[in-house]
C-alpha cells in the first residue's frame, strides 16, 4: 500500500512519535529497542523483584541501584550512561539499535578495549521488575562498573578518544577513584539498604556453622583447671568441682567463653536452651555446639583462658588479658567485672 491510501492523520502521527522518541534521547531509544527485541524473542515469565532499591553517590555522579531477590546487586543501564554523560551522534545511535552493546560502551573506538567477558556481561540487560513501578527494568551486574570504567580510562590513555569523548573518561576517572575507596557492592547495600539484610545473613551464617539443630548428648567440655584457676584469682577456696559453685561463676563463664566465641552466640543459646519455671536450663549450653566447628572452637577459647588465667596472679590483670586479646563485639569498654565482689 503507497503512502498515499494510508490515513493522513495516522502518518502524521507515526512521525510524530519518531520524533517525540528522538527529543528524549539515545538512552531511551536504546531501552526501547532492547524492549522490542525482548517481546520479539519473549520476555521472562517471572522477572526478578528488587527487594531494595536506592542511589549511589560518588561525587556528583548518582546512578540508581537495586539488590534482587537473590541477592544480584544491579545499576540502572540508563543511570550508568547518564552518568557517564555519553552522548551519541547518529551512528552510534543506529548501531545500538543492532542490540549489541549498551549505549556507554558502543563507540567503534572503545571496541578494542572491551573483553569478551565484558562484552558477554552487559550486552545482556538484567531484566527486573523496580519496587518503584514503571515496569520491567533493564540492568546490568554492579560489579561490572569499575571495568568499564577502565574501558575509558585505557582508550583514554591509549590516545583512541575524540575530543567530545574525553569528558567521559574524565566522569569514568571520578566514578574509579570513588570505587577504589569503597567498593560496589558496598555502596549498593548502603544506598538500598540491604547492608542490614546482608549482615543478618552473615551472622546467620555464622551461627549455622556454630550451633546444631538438635540437643546433643552431654559430654565434659570445660576442663577442670579454667574453674580452678578462676577461683585462685578471686581468692575461693576451691573444694572441687562436685561442690556448688557461686552463681556468679556462671556469670563469669558467659562473660569470658560464650560472649566472646561468635557474634551474637550467646543470645542465640539463650534462646535455643532457655531456663524453665525453677530458673534452671534443662541442658548446658555447649550441648548446642556443632562438632565440626562449634566445640573445636570452644576447647582452643578455653585453653588460651587458661594459659592467661595461669600467667596472670590477680583477677583483674587476668580480665585485661582477655579484654584486649578476645574483645566484644561493639564493646569498647571494659567491664567492671574484675572488681571484689561480696
Amino acid at each position: 500500500m503507497v503512502e498515499e491510501d494510508k490515513n493522513p492523520a495516522a502518518v502524521e502521527l507515526g512521525r510524530r512519535g519518531g520524533r517525540e522518541i528522538a527529543k528524549r534521547g539515545p538512552e531511551y531509544f536504546a531501552e526501547l529497542q532492547a524492549k522490542r527485541q525482548v517481546r520479539a524473542g519473549g520476555r521472562p515469565k517471572n522477572p526478578l523483584e528488587a527487594t531494595h532499591v536506592g542511589q549511589i553517590e560518588i561525587g556528583e555522579l548518582k546512578i540508581p541501584c537495586a539488590v534482587l531477590a537473590d541477592g544480584t546487586r544491579v545499576l540502572s543501564q540508563r543511570g550508568v550512561g547518564r552518568a557517564l554523560g555519553r552522548k551519541h551522534g547518529g551512528q552510534d545511535w543506529r548501531r545500538r539499535a543492532g542490540g549489541e552493546l549498551p549505549v556507554f560502551l558502543g563507540a567503534e573506538n572503545l571496541k578494542p578495549f572491551i573483553s569478551e567477558e565484558l562484552a558477554l556481561v552487559v550486552s545482556k540487560p538484567i531484566l527486573y521488575r523496580n519496587l518503584r513501578g514503571g515496569g520491567v527494568a533493564h540492568g546490568i551486574e554492579a560489579t561490572a562498573l569499575p571495568t568499564i570504567c577502565e574501558v575509558w580510562l585505557k582508550a583514554r590513555d591509549a590516545g583512541a578518544l575524540k575530543a567530545a569523548q574525553l569528558p567521559v573518561a574524565i566522569k569514568a576517572d571520578i566514578l574509579t577513584r570513588g570505587l577504589a575507596h569503597t567498593g560496589i557492592v558496598a555502596l549498593v547495600d548502603e544506598a538500598t539498604g540491604y547492608q542490614v539484610i546482608r549482615d543478618r545473613q552473615a551472622l546467620q551464617a555464622i551461627l549455622d556453622r556454630f550451633l546444631r539443630k538438635e540437643l546433643a548428648a552431654w559430654a565434659k567440655r570445660f576442663p577442670d583447671e579454667f574453674y580452678q584457676q578462676m577461683f585462685r584469682l578471686r581468692g575461693w577456696e576451691w573444694k572441687g568441682m562436685k561442690i556448688n559453685r557461686p552463681q556468679v561463676v556462671g556469670h563469669y563463664t558467659n562473660d569470658l567463653v560464650y560472649e566472646r566465641l561468635a557474634p551474637n552466640i550467646l543470645e542465640e543459646l539463650q534462646e535455643r536452651n532457655p531456663k524453665n519455671l525453677r530458673g534452671q536450663r534443662d541442658a548446658k549450653h555447649h550441648q548446642w555446639l556443632t562438632e565440626d566447628v562449634g566445640h573445636p572452637a570452644l576447647a582452643q577459647h578455653l585453653y588460651a583462658l587458661i594459659g592467661m588465667m595461669r600467667a596472670s596472679s590477680k583477677w583483674k590483670q587476668f580480665y585485661d588479658l582477655v579484654q584486649r586479646a578476645f574483645p566484644k563485639k561493639g564493646e569498647t569498654l571494659f567491664l567492671p567485672l574484675h572488681e571484689d565482689e561480696a
